[in-house]
């Protein structure tokens, strides 16, 4: 039967089936090509595909087919293929290249690492007298990654902060500047905040985020005293918070830890400050504390023990104080050592400062003051103070004399008051001369002739010459550093032919090395390399590092760590030079200590350094005479004469020594 019979009329049986017309089957041509999407079209084959309907018709079939073309059906795909292969590429970088990063960033959010400073170790005397100790004290941090970020909460939590410390928002501001909001570096605004104080501002802060309030440690000097001795300052130095650069030096540091700036903080910083311990904790949305998920305690810092005694520390500055206070004068230095080991029992460098000053945090203001101090106190004279040596030296160029044969302990010359070289005068300090003088004779009386004549020759006689002096002087220590335990020792200078050559673009003369046997000229020393050399004198020809370490915890470091050269001038020039300088003490220039309780030996120097300036006064010393127990070294800068001011302080304290 034909389904599609034309205008065939409906039944009502349910059950039968209805023609359908053909006009009901087919889309009408107008309506198919209004639907059409423009990426499609109606294909129409009238002689490929026919068919024939029953009123023999032929009927058309009609298809959809794609617009695109090959070509532009490959671009499409590429751009296709291309932006997922884009989206997977940044997944794959976000996920597996930086996963780790975003990862601690949003675990950051949850959990922190929080690090306990260790307790720094404690430094102590020879006498077990506790110089500084650990104070617990508060300061206020502010942690930029939990700060709000929105402009708006932003500004009015920083109005609420400084509000609640105290302060200008524009500091606040200016703080949070200096780091990215999203550091984890925690930036401080407060310091050395005491319990009530701190109390009030845990309260007061709880609601803000971003500010968080640590229980730290703070370094309080003692000085081993009630009273403040603040020539310690040169030695103990301080400790500050970490900079920079130390941040940059040092990588297991962080930014709220305190390391040690000068003097032995500095030096024995790894010694003293122990290993931070750390919390693992989980915070709020504010930033605080809820709870420790792990923990691992600090390790306390190694206490040291001196060789310093405070009493006698105490006791030179005191004196020193008082000697310049009467002459009006006001930088000094002065050092006692024991020259059986190189010990350090005292060093005194004046004008000094509080360190306790830079421990809490010293003001603008306060070290302005201190810096622009024409007496520069942060300079400790004793350790890196450069100076002429003056007639100190003049033990060292006979030792040398004797040593190398020029000389024996009968060698006389005849002192008239001084030697002439064509137009030049070489002056003794006595006018007309001492007369004969042998060498025992010279260092008693420091005369200046002998001296030109074992330095530079004269006549017919040949002296040492200057690289025989200075190769004599490097045995005795002068002209390098000694490795004092103590950060910026300074080396001195021995001058040569060829650093004058290239320096001054001068041949050097006679008279260069006159000047240079008699302490003078370009010859620069520090005071502690004067007191090393004595002990050489004192203890039999051994040189020893000059140190202020003793032990750590309870472990004696050996003396022997502390031997530089020893044998390097034989028994018998060595108690040649002893006798001329426990002469000067009998019948020379220093029989003021002859009122010692014990005998001693020493040598007065007065050293010219300016044609408008006093000189600086030297004196040098060590007592017992045959046992020694302490080598005193003082130099006063622009004391005139050491036979006078520096002789007087170094008896004082040797007086004060020996009737304890």
């Amino acid at each position: 039967m034909n389904i599609f019979k034309k205008n065939a009329p409906r039944s009502n049986d349910p059950f039968a089936i209805h023609e359908i017309s053909e006009r009901d089957f087919r889309l009408n041509e107008d309506r198919n090509l209004n639907w059409v999407e423009e990426s499609f079209e109606v294909g129409i084959s009238v002689e490929a595909e026919t068919d024939s309907g029953d009123d023999g018709r032929k009927i058309r079939k009609e298809f959809l087919g794609l617009a695109l073309n090959q070509k532009r059906l490959t671009v499409f795909l590429i751009f296709i293929f291309g932006i997922l292969g884009i989206l997977f590429g940044r997944t794959a970088y976000l996920q597996i290249v930086r996963g780790e990063h975003y990862r601690q960033m949003a675990e950051g959010n949850r959990i922190r690492t929080i690090y306990t400073a260790a307790e720094r170790g404690i430094i102590y005397d020879r006498n077990s007298v506790a110089l500084v100790k650990n104070v617990p004290t508060f300061s206020l941090y502010l942690i930029p990654t939990d700060f709000p970020k929105d402009d708006e909460a932003r500004t009015n939590t920083i109005e609420d902060l400084a509000d609640v410390i105290k302060i200008q928002p524009k500091e606040i501001e200016d703080k949070l500047d200096k780091l990215s909001l999203y550091s984890y570096s925690p930036i401080m605004l407060l310091e050395n905040i005491d319990y009530e104080e701190a109390v009030r501002l845990k309260i007061e802060s709880s609601f803000l985020s971003g500010v968080d309030l640590k229980l730290e440690s703070r370094r309080e000097y003692l000085n081993g005293t009630e009273v403040i001795t603040e020539s310690l300052s040169h030695i103990l130095g301080y400790v500050g918070k970490v900079n920079q650069k130390d941040l940059e030096e040092r990588e297991d540091y962080n930014s709220t830890d305190f390391i040690g700036k000068t003097g032995l903080e500095l030096f024995y910083e790894n010694l003293l400050r122990g290993q931070n311990g750390k919390r693992q904790v989980e915070v709020d949305a504010l930033g605080k504390e809820k709870s420790v998920i792990a923990k691992e305690d600090p390790v306390r810092g190694k206490n040291i023990t001196l060789t310093l005694d405070i009493e006698a520390q105490k006791k030179m500055e005191q004196i020193i104080k008082k000697y310049l206070t009467a002459a009006k004068k006001s930088r000094a230095a002065a050092i006692v050592i024991d020259p059986q080991n190189g010990e350090i029992l005292s060093m005194v460098s004046l004008p000094a400062f509080d360190n306790n000053l830079f421990a809490k945090g010293i003001s603008s203001e306060e070290y302005g003051v201190l810096r622009d101090d024409p007496n520069y106190p942060f300079l400790n004279r004793a350790v890196m103070g450069e100076y002429p040596s003056g007639s100190t030296i003049k033990p060292v160029i006979a030792a040398a004399a004797l040593q190398e044969g020029i000389i024996n302990r009968n060698t006389s010359f005849l002192s008239v008051g001084g030697l002439r070289i064509s137009s030049w005068f070489f002056p003794d300090w006595l006018g007309g001369g001492h007369g004969l003088t042998n060498v025992t004779k010279a260092i008693a009386d420091s005369v200046n002739t002998f001296f030109y004549i074992i330095g530079g020759g004269y006549d017919k006689f040949e002296g040492l010459g200057v690289d025989r002096i200075v190769k004599y002087a490097r045995f005795f220590g002068f002209g390098e550093k000694l490795g004092v335990d103590l950060p910026n020792e300074a080396e001195g200078f021995l001058p040569t032919e060829e650093w004058k050559e290239q320096a001054k673009g001068e041949q050097w003369y006679i008279g260069d090395t006159y000047h240079l046997a008699i302490g003078q000229g370009d010859l620069l020393v520090t005071p502690l390399q004067i007191a090393s050399s004595t002990t050489v004198f004192a203890n039999g020809s051994t040189l020893y590092r000059p140190h202020f370490l003793e032990a750590i915890e309870s472990d004696k470091i050996p003396t022997e760590n502390y031997l530089i050269r020893e044998n390097f001038i034989s028994k018998e020039n060595i108690n040649i030079i002893r006798e001329g300088m426990r002469q000067t003490v009998t019948s020379g220039s220093a029989e003021k200590l002859l009122d010692l309780p014990v005998t001693s030996a020493g040598k007065t120097g007065t050293a010219q350094w300016s044609t408008t300036k006093p000189p600086h006064a030297w004196f040098t010393a060590f007592a017992p005479f045959q046992n020694p127990e302490i080598s005193v070294t003082v130099l006063v800068e622009e004391g005139e004469e050491g036979s006078r001011i520096s002789l007087d302080i170094a008896w004082e304290f040797m007086m004060w020594y020996f009737s304890r």
